[in-house]
C-alpha cells in the first residue's frame, strides 16, 4: 500500500472518529449534533475506489485515487447515518489496488452505515467479494419508497423487470457519466450524482424529468409511465 494511501485512510480516520464523537458529519462538512435517526437505504453504484485512470476516463476532478477515495468516503459519512442502509451496485474497486485484499478491506472497513450491500459488477473480483457485506447479489428487488414497491437493482440498465408496470422503479450504474437514465430507470453512480449517495426520494424526482425509454412501448405496450 502506498504511502498517500495510508496518509488518505489516516486522515480519514479522524474524520469519522470527529464525526461519530460528535453525532454526525453536516452536508456542509460541520458537525451535527446526535439526533433520533430512522432508518434510510442509500443508493450508489460505480466507486471504482482506487481507481487512477477513472479519473481521466469519467473526467472525475481529483488529482489522485487517494484523493478520489477519500472524498467519497466522507460524502458518504455526510449522509449516512449510523442506522441506514447502503447499497452499492457494482464496481466497488478497480485497478491494481483492487486486487490488494488488505486495501480494499480497509476501505471497505471505512463505509458509514448498518449494513453494507453488494449487487456484484462487471469489475467486482475475488477481494471485493470476499469482503463481509451483508448481502452479495448480482440482482434484487428492494422495497423502498412511499409506496412500499419492490424496485428493481441491477449493476446494468434494463428496460422492463417486475413490477414496472405497476410504478416500481429500475436503479443502475455501469455507464458512468453516459447516460442518465430514462423515466422509471435511473443511473444512481456517482459520477451522474456529484459524488454523492442517493435515497429513494433523489432518485424518483430525477426519475420524473428524463424522458421515456424510446423502446418502452415495444415491450410494455400496455402499460403507461408516470407523467
Amino acid at each position: 500500500m502506498d504511502r498517500d494511501t495510508i496518509a488518505a485512510g489516516s486522515a480519514f480516520s479522524e474524520i469519522i472518529g470527529a464525526g461519530l464523537h460528535a453525532g454526525g458529519i453536516s452536508r456542509s462538512g460541520g458537525l451535527t449534533e446526535p439526533r433520533e435517526h430512522s432508518m434510510t437505504i442509500w443508493y450508489t453504484a460505480d466507486t471504482h475506489f482506487g481507481h487512477e485512470n477513472i479519473m481521466r476516463f469519467c473526467n472525475r476532478p481529483f488529482v489522485s485515487a487517494s484523493q478520489m477515495d477519500a472524498a467519497m468516503l466522507e460524502n458518504m459519512w455526510k449522509a449516512i447515518g449510523p442506522e441506514d442502509q447502503l447499497w452499492i451496485l457494482g464496481d466497488f474497486a478497480f485497478g491494481s489496488k483492487a486486487k490488494d485484499s488488505a486495501y480494499v478491506e480497509q476501505i471497505f472497513n471505512q463505509l458509514p452505515g448498518a449494513e453494507r450491500h453488494l449487487v456484484v459488477g462487471n469489475h467486482d473480483h475475488k477481494p471485493t467479494l470476499e469482503l463481509p457485506w451483508d448481502s452479495i447479489s448480482h440482482f434484487v428487488e428492494l422495497q423502498d419508497g412511499p409506496e412500499n414497491q419492490s424496485n428493481t437493482l441491477c449493476h446494468y440498465p434494463m428496460i422492463t423487470w417486475n413490477h414496472a408496470r405497476k410504478g416500481a422503479l429500475q436503479f443502475f450504474g455501469h455507464v458512468h457519466n453516459n447516460w442518465r437514465g430514462s423515466r422509471n430507470s435511473v443511473n444512481v453512480g456517482v459520477d451522474v450524482w456529484d459524488f454523492m449517495p442517493v435515497t429513494f426520494a433523489d432518485i424518483a424526482r430525477r426519475a420524473n424529468k428524463l424522458p421515456p425509454n424510446k423502446h418502452w412501448g415495444d415491450v410494455e405496450h400496455r402499460a403507461k409511465l408516470n407523467t
